[in-house]
C-alpha cells in the first residue's frame, strides 16, 4: 500500500512539473511571437491613424492601404527589395563556395601552420562585429573608393569565420579512408573535393546557405554606413525613410517590415530541418 501511495505521489509530482514546464514554454513562445504578431497586425492599420502614433494591439479597421502606401510612397521600394536579394544571394553563394573550400583545407589537407592559422581565425571570430566596422569603412571609402555600390555591400562578407568553422567541423567527421582510397585511384585534391567531399557535405552547405542568407538579408548597420542614396539602400535601411522628425508612418513601415520578413518565413518553414541540424553540426568532434 505504501509503495502504491509513493507511486501515486511521484506521478502527481511529475505531472505538476510537466504542467509548470508547459506553462513556461507557452509564456516564452508568446513573448517571442508577440513582436511578429504586432508587426503583422499593425501593417493592416490605416496609414492616417499610424501618422497619429496611436498604437494598439488591434487596428480600428483592416485595410491593405498601408501596403499600397509603402510601394507608392517611394519609387525605390521595389529597388530596396531587389538590392537585398542581390546582396544576400551573392553573399550566400560566396560563403558556400569559400567556406567549404577553406573547411576542407583545414579538415583534410596537411600544410605547415594549419593549426596556427585556424586558431587565429577563431580568435578573430571573438572580435565583436561592431569593432571592425570603422576600419572596414575606412578601407571601403578612402582606400578602394567603392562606397554606395554593390561591391561595398558584398565584399566585406564574402566569407565568414563562423561558416569556415562549421564546414571544418563537419568535414572532420568524414572518414579519412574515403579520401585515401580516392588518392590511390589517382584523384587530385580538387577531384576529391568536387566528387567526394561536396556530395557528402550537402547538409552543412545547406545550413551555411540558410544562416548566411538570413544574416545578410537582415543586416542594417553596414548597408546604412556605406550607402548614401535611396537607390542603393536595402529593404532594412529603406524602412527608416518612413520616420521623420515630427511623425512616423507607422503602419506603412510595419507593412514594409512584414514584406521583408516573408522570405525569412518561407525559408524557415520550408527548410526548418536544416536549422535543427545546424544547431549541432558545429559540435561534431574534429
Amino acid at each position: 500500500m505504501a509503495l502504491y501511495s509513493n507511486h501515486i505521489g511521484n506521478r502527481k509530482a511529475r505531472t505538476a512539473r510537466n504542467t509548470v514546464l508547459v506553462v513556461l514554454l507557452l509564456l516564452f513562445a508568446l513573448a517571442t511571437l508577440f513582436p511578429i504578431y504586432f508587426m503583422v497586425i499593425s501593417s493592416f492599420g490605416d496609414p492616417v491613424e499610424a501618422g497619429a502614433v496611436s498604437y494598439s494591439l488591434w487596428p480600428g479597421k483592416f485595410t491593405l492601404a498601408s501596403f499600397q502606401f509603402f510601394f507608392e510612397y517611394s519609387k525605390y521600394s521595389y529597388r530596396w527589395i531587389l538590392n537585398s536579394l542581390i546582396v544576400a544571394s551573392s553573399i550566400t553563394v560566396s560563403n558556400v563556395i569559400f567556406a567549404t573550400m577553406a573547411g576542407y583545407a583545414f579538415a583534410k589537407v596537411r600544410f605547415r601552420g594549419k593549426s596556427v592559422l585556424f586558431s587565429t581565425l577563431l580568435i578573430a571570430m571573438m572580435i565583436p562585429y561592431q569593432v571592425t566596422q570603422v576600419p572596414l569603412y575606412i578601407l571601403i571609402v578612402n582606400l578602394f573608393e567603392i562606397e554606395n555600390t554593390y561591391r561595398a555591400l558584398i565584399l566585406p562578407s564574402l566569407v565568414t569565420v563562423y561558416n569556415i568553422f562549421l564546414a571544418k567541423q563537419f568535414m572532420s567527421g568524414i572518414p579519412n579512408e574515403i579520401i585515401e582510397s580516392a588518392k590511390v585511384e589517382g584523384c587530385s585534391q580538387f577531384q576529391i573535393f568536387w566528387r567526394i567531399i561536396l556530395p557528402l557535405s550537402k547538409t552543412v552547405m545547406a545550413v551555411i546557405a540558410i544562416l548566411t542568407f538570413m544574416d545578410s538579408w537582415n543586416t542594417f548597420f553596414w548597408p546604412l554606413l556605406v550607402t548614401n542614396t535611396m537607390e542603393m539602400q536595402t529593404i532594412q535601411v529603406g524602412l527608416k525613410n518612413f520616420r521623420f522628425a515630427n511623425t512616423t508612418y507607422f503602419s506603412p513601415m510595419m507593412a514594409g517590415a512584414t514584406i521583408s520578413a516573408v522570405p525569412m518565413f518561407i525559408l524557415f518553414f520550408s527548410l526548418q530541418r536544416y536549422f535543427l541540424e545546424g544547431v549541432t553540426v558545429g559540435a561534431v568532434k574534429g
